[in-house]
């Protein structure tokens, strides 16, 4: 899995647990929906580190708990 599909996913299953749709995430993250739906859909393969954070931000946890998944620990090596 790379770092986007990482994401994305982490994105995902986090909406699902906190029962957000991508318009809620909007509102409390201050991020506009369409950079969401980017995010999501794969125009936006390089969300920016403050984009991550405001999302973090709106979902209620730290970037830290974004990141600290087996998701994300189990990435392969992206240079080879």
């Amino acid at each position: 899995m790379d770092v986007y599909t990482a994401t994305k996913n982490r994105l995902l299953i986090l909406c699902a647990e906190k029962h957000m749709t991508i318009n809620h995430l909007s509102y409390e993250s201050a991020v506009p929906p369409t950079t969401i739906k980017n995010i999501l859909y794969g125009k936006s393969k390089n969300p920016g580190i403050a984009t991550i954070k405001k999302l973090c931000d709106g979902l209620g946890i730290t970037i830290t708990e974004f990141f600290d998944t087996d998701i994300f620990r189990n990435l392969e090596q992206e240079i080879k």
